[in-house]
């Protein structure tokens, strides 16, 4: 029996992609071996990444000056690409609104001058900083989307004029439509909405390529990376091929507006019961909650253990919060089901009745 796996990242894979994957393990499409065993200098690799890349971008409407790559690393590579791509004056803003966006910060700092414009650090990032100036003369302007470990997200988009906008959108990226357009730069690690670990999924204006500082690594040059079809060194190729089964996944489903509606009920469905319950609080301001990790605490550290521990003896693993805020967190990607969520508000509410004061 499956359990619901509410894990932060690596995450569950829908069902449908993980049967097709299963049944395709030896033999892909008659070839007579797997994915994982193809070289990707030969015509059906090439056909399975060209397919999957032209899916993405048939989800994402990924306008035809943007090249998508794909790439290894995690995002937090391209905390270092970003700043040896982009910083040509040296110097770039950031918005520190959780964990991942002050390393990011924190790493472009070896290349040049960094503005932090705000943080919510002081508020345990229990909120998302409203920004509306920027610095006149910075290269870029970089952002986490969705801050997976506090769980918020932006519900707006930074209006910074002709300086790109660069984001990190591993927690956020096919939950819902994005206007690519309204960024220099997206980035995302595939293994909580699109594929297992060992993906990076980077789309970027052409017009920013190759201007990589001379110091930067030949594997961190944007341009490189696009100028061989993400394929300069053997790519992440059975990573790709799962990213691209769940790519057709989500077409099927009716694409990314669907998918928003989706998430929209399982995350409604958790916070209402959040808002009204006497045990379990919410941590994040409403006005910036995720609708991906939802983070809840009691109050209590060794409630909240025997939460986690009970739940997952009831086949709902992986609530406990990041060991950085402690706490619970559930991880409510695009494949876990509405029914997994129902079964997680079902047990809060017998472990509230069987717990309060």
């Amino acid at each position: 029996m499956r359990i619901y796996n509410f894990s932060a990242g690596p995450s569950m894979l829908p069902l449908p992609v993980l049967e097709q994957a299963a049944r395709e393990m030896t033999d892909y499409n008659g070839s007579g071996m797997s994915v994982m065993e193809m070289s990707h200098r030969t015509p059906i690799y090439e056909a399975i990444i060209a397919q999957t890349e032209a899916d993405f971008r048939k989800l994402l409407g990924v306008p035809d000056n943007y090249k998508v790559l794909f790439l290894q690393g995690g995002a937090t590579t391209q905390f270092s690409a970003v700043p040896l791509n982009l910083m040509k004056t040296g110097k770039a803003d950031y918005i520190v609104s959780g964990s991942f966006s002050g390393k990011a910060a924190k790493e472009a700092e070896k290349y040049g001058k960094v503005t932090v414009l705000a943080t919510s650090k002081a508020d345990n990032f229990t909120y998302v900083p409203y920004v509306d100036t920027f610095s006149p003369d910075a290269d870029y302007v970089h952002i986490c989307y969705n801050n997976t470990i506090y769980g918020t997200t932006f519900h707006y988009v930074p209006q910074t004029g002709d300086i790109p906008l660069v984001a990190d959108m591993s927690s956020y990226i096919m939950s819902q439509p994005v206007n690519v357009e309204d960024f220099g730069v997206i980035y995302a690690g595939a293994q909580k909405n699109m594929a297992p670990a060992g993906l990076t999924v980077v789309i970027v204006r052409e017009d920013l390529l190759g201007n990589a500082r001379p110091e930067t690594p030949v594997m961190l040059d944007w341009k490189i990376q696009a100028d061989n079809g993400s394929m300069y060194n053997t790519p992440p190729a059975y990573t790709i091929y799962v990213a691209g089964l769940v790519y057709k996944w989500l077409l099927a489903l009716g694409g990314l507006d669907e998918m928003k509606k989706i998430n929209e009920r399982k995350a409604k469905l958790l916070y209402d019961y959040l808002d009204q319950s006497k045990l379990f609080k919410p941590t994040a301001k409403k006005e910036n909650r995720s609708l991906m990790n939802v983070c809840f605490v009691t109050g209590d550290p060794d409630l909240d253990k025997k939460f986690c521990s009970e739940a997952a003896a009831n086949g709902l693993v992986n609530v406990k919060g990041h060991r950085s805020v402690g706490g619970m967190r559930a991880s409510i990607y695009n494949a876990m089901p509405e029914e997994g969520v129902k079964a997680l508000v079902e047990f809060m509410d017998s472990f509230e009745r069987n717990n309060i004061k």
